[in-house]
Protein backbone atom coordinates (compact mmCIF):
# COMPACT_ATOMS: atom_id res chain seq x y z
CA UNK A 1 0.00 0.00 0.00
CA UNK A 2 1.46 3.43 -1.15
CA UNK A 3 1.74 6.45 1.77
CA UNK A 4 0.42 9.42 1.28
CA UNK A 5 4.00 10.91 1.28
CA UNK A 6 4.53 8.90 -1.75
CA UNK A 7 1.50 9.68 -3.98
CA UNK A 8 0.84 13.48 -3.06
CA UNK A 9 4.72 14.50 -4.89
CA UNK A 10 3.92 11.85 -7.85
CA UNK A 11 0.73 13.27 -7.90
CA UNK A 12 2.16 17.03 -7.85
CA UNK A 13 5.15 15.80 -10.77
CA UNK A 14 2.65 14.42 -13.34
CA UNK A 15 0.12 17.60 -12.88
CA UNK A 16 2.53 20.15 -13.28
CA UNK A 17 3.47 18.06 -16.48
CA UNK A 18 0.50 18.13 -17.90
CA UNK A 19 0.36 22.07 -17.36
CA UNK A 20 3.84 21.99 -18.79
CA UNK A 21 3.01 20.14 -21.91
CA UNK A 22 -0.76 22.42 -22.07
CA UNK A 23 -2.64 19.43 -20.79
CA UNK A 24 -1.20 17.04 -23.32
CA UNK A 25 1.02 13.88 -22.45
CA UNK A 26 4.25 14.19 -23.23
CA UNK A 27 3.76 11.41 -26.18
CA UNK A 28 0.80 13.63 -27.47
CA UNK A 29 3.13 15.22 -30.20
CA UNK A 30 4.08 11.74 -31.69
CA UNK A 31 0.33 10.87 -31.39
CA UNK A 32 -0.83 13.83 -32.66
CA UNK A 33 0.92 13.53 -36.22
CA UNK A 34 0.01 10.26 -36.40
CA UNK A 35 -3.70 10.95 -36.03
CA UNK A 36 -3.17 13.86 -38.52
CA UNK A 37 -1.64 11.82 -41.34
CA UNK A 38 -4.01 11.31 -43.99
CA UNK A 39 -6.32 8.09 -43.73
CA UNK A 40 -8.79 6.32 -45.54
CA UNK A 41 -12.00 8.50 -45.54
CA UNK A 42 -10.34 11.78 -45.13
CA UNK A 43 -10.18 14.85 -48.00
CA UNK A 44 -6.88 14.58 -48.95
CA UNK A 45 -5.32 18.05 -48.94
CA UNK A 46 -4.49 19.81 -52.40
CA UNK A 47 -1.00 20.43 -53.22
CA UNK A 48 1.13 21.70 -56.61
CA UNK A 49 3.74 20.37 -57.18
CA UNK A 50 6.11 21.11 -60.29
CA UNK A 51 8.34 18.29 -62.18
CA UNK A 52 11.39 18.43 -62.88
CA UNK A 53 11.38 20.82 -65.66
CA UNK A 54 9.18 23.23 -64.43
CA UNK A 55 5.87 21.90 -65.61
CA UNK A 56 3.00 22.58 -62.75
CA UNK A 57 0.64 19.63 -61.51
CA UNK A 58 -1.92 19.63 -58.91
CA UNK A 59 -4.25 17.06 -57.31
CA UNK A 60 -7.29 19.34 -57.57
CA UNK A 61 -6.73 19.14 -61.67
CA UNK A 62 -5.91 16.01 -61.48
CA UNK A 63 -8.78 14.53 -59.95
CA UNK A 64 -11.11 16.30 -62.86
CA UNK A 65 -9.36 13.10 -65.42
CA UNK A 66 -10.26 10.89 -62.45
CA UNK A 67 -8.81 9.39 -59.36
CA UNK A 68 -5.43 9.78 -58.47
CA UNK A 69 -2.79 7.45 -57.04
CA UNK A 70 0.01 9.35 -54.77
CA UNK A 71 3.18 7.79 -54.16
CA UNK A 72 5.25 9.30 -51.55
CA UNK A 73 9.03 8.53 -52.22
CA UNK A 74 12.08 8.38 -50.27
CA UNK A 75 13.61 11.42 -52.49
CA UNK A 76 17.26 11.78 -52.04
CA UNK A 77 18.55 10.62 -48.77
CA UNK A 78 22.40 10.07 -49.59
CA UNK A 79 21.65 7.53 -52.64
CA UNK A 80 18.80 6.79 -54.99
CA UNK A 81 16.92 3.76 -53.37
CA UNK A 82 16.63 1.02 -54.78
CA UNK A 83 12.89 0.01 -53.17
CA UNK A 84 11.56 3.50 -55.17
CA UNK A 85 13.33 2.45 -57.62
CA UNK A 86 11.84 -1.05 -57.70
CA UNK A 87 8.17 0.34 -56.29
CA UNK A 88 8.15 3.31 -59.42
CA UNK A 89 9.58 0.14 -61.92
CA UNK A 90 6.26 -1.70 -60.77
CA UNK A 91 3.74 1.10 -61.10
CA UNK A 92 5.02 1.55 -64.42
CA UNK A 93 4.94 -1.76 -65.46
CA UNK A 94 1.26 -1.64 -64.69
CA UNK A 95 0.65 1.67 -66.49
CA UNK A 96 -1.74 0.39 -69.06
CA UNK A 97 -4.18 -1.02 -66.16
CA UNK A 98 -3.82 2.10 -64.22
CA UNK A 99 -5.33 3.97 -67.08
CA UNK A 100 -7.97 1.58 -67.97
CA UNK A 101 -8.95 2.44 -64.32
CA UNK A 102 -8.36 6.18 -65.50
CA UNK A 103 -5.86 6.43 -63.05
CA UNK A 104 -3.28 9.43 -62.53
CA UNK A 105 -0.23 8.40 -60.58
CA UNK A 106 1.39 11.41 -59.04
CA UNK A 107 4.97 10.55 -57.95
CA UNK A 108 6.33 12.80 -55.39
CA UNK A 109 10.42 12.87 -54.76
CA UNK A 110 10.90 15.18 -51.47
CA UNK A 111 14.19 16.51 -50.35
CA UNK A 112 16.36 19.85 -49.71
CA UNK A 113 16.11 22.13 -52.56
CA UNK A 114 19.64 22.56 -53.11
CA UNK A 115 20.18 19.72 -56.04
CA UNK A 116 17.11 18.26 -55.44
CA UNK A 117 16.24 18.54 -59.31
CA UNK A 118 19.35 17.19 -60.09
CA UNK A 119 19.56 14.27 -57.93
CA UNK A 120 15.59 14.03 -59.32
CA UNK A 121 16.85 13.79 -62.66
CA UNK A 122 19.24 10.99 -61.67
CA UNK A 123 16.53 9.26 -60.14
CA UNK A 124 13.85 8.94 -63.23
CA UNK A 125 16.72 9.41 -66.23
CA UNK A 126 16.57 5.50 -67.05
CA UNK A 127 12.47 5.43 -66.66
CA UNK A 128 10.15 6.28 -69.10
CA UNK A 129 7.49 7.75 -67.95
CA UNK A 130 3.66 7.02 -69.69
CA UNK A 131 1.26 9.54 -70.23
CA UNK A 132 -0.72 9.12 -66.95
CA UNK A 133 2.34 9.55 -65.03
CA UNK A 134 3.84 12.73 -63.25
CA UNK A 135 7.03 12.79 -61.40
CA UNK A 136 7.28 16.30 -59.04
CA UNK A 137 9.83 17.45 -56.63
CA UNK A 138 9.20 18.55 -53.58
CA UNK A 139 11.39 20.86 -52.32
CA UNK A 140 12.40 21.51 -48.62
CA UNK A 141 9.35 19.07 -47.80
CA UNK A 142 6.85 21.77 -47.94
CA UNK A 143 4.33 18.64 -49.56
CA UNK A 144 5.77 16.62 -47.00
CA UNK A 145 5.28 18.39 -43.86
CA UNK A 146 1.95 19.14 -44.53
CA UNK A 147 0.80 15.51 -45.22
CA UNK A 148 2.80 15.10 -41.84
CA UNK A 149 4.72 12.85 -43.55
CA UNK A 150 8.12 13.67 -42.95
CA UNK A 151 10.94 11.07 -41.46
CA UNK A 152 12.73 13.69 -39.68
CA UNK A 153 15.75 11.31 -39.17
CA UNK A 154 19.92 11.44 -40.14
CA UNK A 155 19.37 9.76 -44.25
CA UNK A 156 16.22 9.76 -43.60
CA UNK A 157 13.35 12.45 -45.73
CA UNK A 158 9.98 10.77 -45.70
CA UNK A 159 7.65 7.72 -44.65
CA UNK A 160 7.17 6.08 -47.87
CA UNK A 161 3.38 6.30 -48.76
CA UNK A 162 0.66 5.26 -50.93
CA UNK A 163 -2.83 6.90 -51.60
CA UNK A 164 -5.87 6.42 -53.98
CA UNK A 165 -8.16 9.42 -54.26
CA UNK A 166 -11.24 9.46 -55.52
CA UNK A 167 -12.66 12.17 -57.76
CA UNK A 168 -14.65 13.44 -54.80
CA UNK A 169 -11.23 13.79 -53.49
CA UNK A 170 -11.65 11.15 -50.39
CA UNK A 171 -8.65 8.79 -49.67
CA UNK A 172 -9.64 5.64 -50.64
CA UNK A 173 -6.79 3.50 -49.80
CA UNK A 174 -3.61 5.03 -47.57
CA UNK A 175 -0.45 2.47 -46.61
CA UNK A 176 2.15 4.49 -44.97
CA UNK A 177 5.49 2.41 -43.91
CA UNK A 178 7.43 3.50 -41.21
CA UNK A 179 10.24 1.08 -42.73
CA UNK A 180 12.21 1.13 -46.08
CA UNK A 181 9.96 -1.60 -47.03
CA UNK A 182 6.71 -2.56 -46.78
CA UNK A 183 5.36 -0.43 -49.56
CA UNK A 184 2.03 -0.75 -51.37
CA UNK A 185 1.95 -2.99 -54.73
CA UNK A 186 0.66 -1.89 -57.93
CA UNK A 187 -1.66 -5.01 -57.21
CA UNK A 188 -3.11 -3.38 -54.31
CA UNK A 189 -4.01 -0.50 -55.56
CA UNK A 190 -5.57 -1.94 -58.80
CA UNK A 191 -7.39 -3.36 -56.24
CA UNK A 192 -8.48 -0.10 -54.14
CA UNK A 193 -9.18 1.04 -57.91
CA UNK A 194 -11.84 -1.98 -58.19
CA UNK A 195 -9.57 -3.32 -61.00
Amino acid sequence: MCSLEFVRPLTVTMLALLLIHGGKPVAADTANKEATRPAVGDTAKDFQLATPGGQKVSLSEQLKKGPVVLLVLRGYPGYQCPICTRQVGQFISNAVRLKAAKASVVMVYPGPAKDLEKRADEFIRDQSLPENFYFLVDPDYKFTNAYHLRWDAKRETAYPSTFVIGIDGKIKYAKISKTHGNRASAKEVLQALGK
